[in-house]
């Protein structure tokens, strides 16, 4: 949960790195809380629950995954890939699944903290 809430306290950082446990914790609860509240929205007869929830977390989220791009040495402006249909959403993917423990321009590694 500490993530989760590290996510929206960095959410105006795009100049740093995000390793995967950080990324990947801060997604799942991202989807578990938007489920959550997409059924509230279903059994109360409205979407203002999810959709206020969408709103607040799409600057966390879109600077969580540049930060996690980051962090395999690319630029965060490869987020915009996600925008090709199927191919683009799995490229992302495997960009986002990969790591690097390495210094690279974007700061240090979780090696060298």
């Amino acid at each position: 949960m500490k993530y989760f809430l590290y996510g929206f306290k960095k959410c105006t950082d795009f100049s740093s790195r995000t390793p995967r446990k950080e990324y990947w914790i801060f997604m799942f609860f991202s989807f578990l809380l938007g489920l959550i509240l997409e059924s509230i929205d279903y059994s109360v007869g409205t979407g203002s629950f999810s959709l206020m929830f969408q709103v607040a977390i799409f600057l966390p989220a879109i600077s969580m995954t540049a930060r996690r791009l980051h962090d395999t040495g690319r630029t965060g402006w490869w987020q915009l890939i996600a925008l090709i249909p199927l191919l683009g959403l799995i490229i992302l993917l495997i960009f986002l699944i990969q790591g690097s423990h390495d210094r690279n321009s974007y700061g240090p590694g979780s090696r060298d903290t």
